[in-house]
């Protein structure tokens, strides 16, 4: 139930704070008091749209804050144990923030919250009749809600909003595999040709470095090789005799000289040492002059195999023989998945039909449940009706094909005739009065079934007087021994009944509302039944009216 609500710098409202009792609220007014103020200010704190022009002058932003007490509502403490979000024993304080740039902010026992789970919660908190909202009975979400509650088909809902999600699941990847296996099979030639152009050229990495070095080696083969030889004649006398043989004769004498000088010996060592490095140096350099190929053959073949590297590195826009790979392998996986891909299609299309008929039966269902359900629900809204003085009226409930969706494959209607008349839409069949008794039976209904804790009507009762107001005030009595009712009405039939009666007022222009009681009370019902001139019967009247509800 709503406990407290505070109001700061909103339109026409200073500020503003006032609790509220449990039963039947009611809440009165001259026209332009500032009714309509005090329900945006909670329909605001509720999650409605929010804009610059809510704030008052008295400030840069406006502030709205709404106590509540849920209970023991188990599926709003877990949504916001789910959350995060504290529960505190089901005492809620929502507040919303509205600046100047038109943004604004939401609050959830001081934590921020998004609208969008600001306006979650509000739907388990409070059920707003606003006027007008007789164009609810055209929304088909709204009648398709009445008769589930009533019906009590939570769990096949629930059951059919499973199905549709896994249907609308296999069906998206039934669709997104189809369109995949389209593409790749239209890309396979395509996709084949650049494989095998890949695969053939034999690819290694790191390869194009080595062939690099080998093609600048054969380039200059000769220029090496006559490098080398050049070397190598330097390494002989001009007789032809090996240096190292010179080198070796100069040893053997430093050894018999170092018989007689043993200084000389380091020096034999070290020629000895220098003579075997030439020796070596010389077999190397021979070896790598014979091992020069002097073959233009050679030299095509190998700026050949770099061409084409060079050519399928442009053509697959890439920078080196890895990346190629890569490609290569990319392509191959792509022909592998198309195969397997045309494999899997059998198994998704099995899926999809299993699923397919799995929201079938759970459509099914939900439309017998709500057929079963057409009559029953009828009747109770006609007992209301006829509670409310349409004793000749007709009321029909009836279920069509729709759709299929997440609620089934049906939609509601609802058919009226206020008298023998064939029923009709109830939105064309239907004068104002009567649409504002349907949408009161229809609402008490919900309320039954949905147990909302609080429920806010704003001139529901408009175009309806005499006794039928009456009759109107005592059903809103009645819903309001179970919970916790708001009436803004400008009935006194009604607001003689309530539990506790609020007045909101305009003083020097600014909004205010404030708890009457005992004579406040009974001249306000007098105010409504005579008008500005409020006469002694009209004062008798009033206390009558009072004594009669309590």
């Amino acid at each position: 139930m709503l406990q407290r609500l505070q109001v700061r710098n909103y339109v026409l409202i200073d500020s503003l704070e006032t609790s509220f009792p449990e039963g039947l609220v009611i809440i009165t007014g001259q026209t332009g008091a500032g009714k309509s103020i005090l329900m945006g200010a909670l329909s605001l704190c509720l999650g409605a749209r929010a804009d610059a022009s809510m704030i008052g002058p008295d400030g840069d932003s406006c502030v709205v804050e709404a106590e509540f007490e849920a209970g023991e509502d188990s599926i709003l403490k877990e949504k916001l144990q789910a959350d995060d979000l504290p529960w505190q024993d089901g005492h809620l304080v929502i507040r919303r923030v509205v600046h100047s740039s038109g943004r604004s902010r939401s609050f959830l026992n001081d934590e921020p919250v998004s609208l969008s789970r600001l306006q979650e919660v509000s739907s388990h908190l409070v059920d707003v009749h606003a006027q007008h909202q007789t164009l609810l009975l055209q929304d088909p979400s709204f009648r398709m809600k009445l008769l589930d509650h009533f019906a009590g088909n939570k769990a096949l809902l629930e059951a059919c909003s499973d199905a549709w999600s896994q249907w609308q699941k296999a069906r998206k990847e039934l669709a997104d595999a189809e369109s995949r296996l389209r593409t790749l099979e239209a890309d396979r030639d395509y996709t084949q040709a650049r494989y095998e152009r890949l695969e053939s050229a034999r690819l290694t990495e790191g390869e194009l470095a080595s062939l690099e070095q080998q093609q600048q080696q054969l380039a200059h083969a000769e220029e090496i090789k006559e490098v080398l030889e050049g070397a190598r004649a330097l390494m002989e006398t001009e007789d032809g005799t090996p240096l190292s043989s010179l080198l070796k004769e100069a040893v053997r004498k430093l050894e018999k000289g170092a018989r007689y000088l043993p200084q000389l010996q380091p020096l034999s060592e070290r020629l000895e040492s220098s003579r075997l490095e030439i020796e070596d140096i010389s077999a190397e350099v021979e070896q790598a002059s014979e091992k020069i190929e002097v073959s233009p053959a050679a030299l095509q073949a190998v700026e050949d195999r770099m061409s084409l590297i060079y050519d399928l590195m442009k053509r697959y826009d890439v920078n080196s023989e890895a990346e190629l790979i890569a490609v290569r392998d990319t392509l191959e996986r792509a022909l592998m998945d198309s195969t397997s891909l045309a494999e899997d299609m059998e198994a998704l299309r099995k899926r999809e039909k299993l699923c397919a008929d799995g929201y079938a039966r759970a459509a099914s269902a939900l439309h017998s449940a709500r057929e079963k359900a057409c009559k029953p629900f009828s009747g109770s809204v006609l007992e209301s009706l006829r509670f409310l003085e349409l004793e000749n009226c007709r009321f029909e409930t009836r279920v069509v094909a729709a759709p299929s969706s997440a609620s089934g494959t049906d939609t509601v209607e609802f058919l009226f005739s206020a008298g023998s008349g064939e029923p009709v839409d109830v939105a064309k069949g239907a004068s104002g009065g009567e649409l504002s008794r349907i949408m009161l039976s229809l609402k008490a209904m919900m309320a039954k079934y949905t147990s909302m804790p609080t429920m806010v009507f704003d001139e529901i009762d408009t175009g309806v007087s005499g006794s039928a107001a009456d009759k109107m005030g005592s059903m809103i009595c009645s819903m309001g021994k179970d919970m916790q009712v708001f009436a803004i009405t400008h009935l006194p039939q009604v607001a003689a009944k309530g539990d506790a009666h609020y007045l909101v007022s305009r003083e020097g222009g600014r909004t205010g509302i404030s708890r009457i009681t005992g004579e406040e009370r009974v001249m306000e019902i007098s105010r409504m039944l005579s008008g500005s001139r409020i006469t002694e019967a009209a004062i008798e009247n009033a206390r009558v009216l009072i004594s009669e509800a309590t």
